[in-house]
């Protein structure tokens, strides 16, 4: 893997576009969820993608009847767009 640096740029809300090669090469989809982890270098941001829920099916699981993590991904989509719908109508 090669590591080029890009620059990217924060929102006020703190958003931020991961360039489109990484998107790609990470399999980040719309509605990919992330964990955010500070470290010694900065901020480390991994991507939860369907192919890491995949491999790692059952050690994420939850309890007590909660969703799974791909439910939850579905459903932040499904609302996603929802909200999407609704700004540009």
């Amino acid at each position: 893997m090669t590591e080029k640096l890009e620059t990217v740029w924060f929102t006020t809300k703190g958003q931020v576009v991961i360039p489109r090669r990484l998107r790609k090469q990470f399999d980040i989809e719309d509605g990919t969820k992330a964990v955010v982890q500070a470290t010694p270098e900065g901020i480390l941001l991994k991507p939860v993608t369907a192919a890491l829920i995949r491999r790692g099916r059952g050690i994420l699981k939850r309890t007590h009847g909660g969703k799974s993590l791909a439910e939850e991904r579905a459903e932040h989509k499904k609302n996603e767009r929802a909200l999407e719908d609704r700004h540009a109508g």
